[in-house]
């Protein structure tokens, strides 16, 4: 696979406007980063975004969060590892992400209301969606995620 174009160079002011929701998120939107690390692998996961997989799951790492969390965010209704706050986040991203499919179903949206406030369901739907526009900008044109080492199976 090879990459389309560099989005960046294309359009540097609509790649700019989407680095600023993205600074949002990460430093005015209240939201605790172990979070924004769940919004942004699940929905990169189900957008199969390798480019954004690879990135946020070596940033969760160099944020502390475990090899097992990390490889258990795609399958988290079956582990017990995610709490009820975090298993609503989880419900809501998927949601959103498929809001085609979903239509953001009333009880993924209760669920969040029994731990977050409106400002901060407000900030994790930005997260939300945040995330969903730079898996469409790395899967339309191809990102190529960098390769650390090849794999060997012994």
């Amino acid at each position: 696979m090879q990459a389309r174009l560099n989005y960046l160079k294309a359009a540097p002011d609509a790649f700019n406007a989407v680095l600023s929701l993205e600074q949002h998120v990460a430093k005015a939107s209240g939201l605790e980063p172990r979070l924004i690390h769940l919004i942004k692998l699940r929905a990169s996961q189900i957008n199969g975004c390798a480019y954004c997989v690879d990135m946020h799951s070596k940033e969760s790492r160099r944020d502390g969060l475990s090899e097992q969390w990390i490889n258990l965010v795609c399958v988290w209704r079956e582990s017990p590892l995610f709490d009820a706050r975090e298993r609503a986040v989880l419900g809501w991203t998927e949601a959103l992400t498929n809001v085609s499919a979903t239509g953001a179903p009333d009880e993924d949206y209760e669920r969040l209301k029994e731990h977050f406030t409106e400002k901060e369901i407000t900030e994790i739907t930005v997260a939300i969606g945040t995330i969903n526009v730079w898996n469409r900008l790395a899967v339309g044109f191809r990102s190529q995620h960098p390769v650390d080492r090849l794999a060997k199976a012994s």
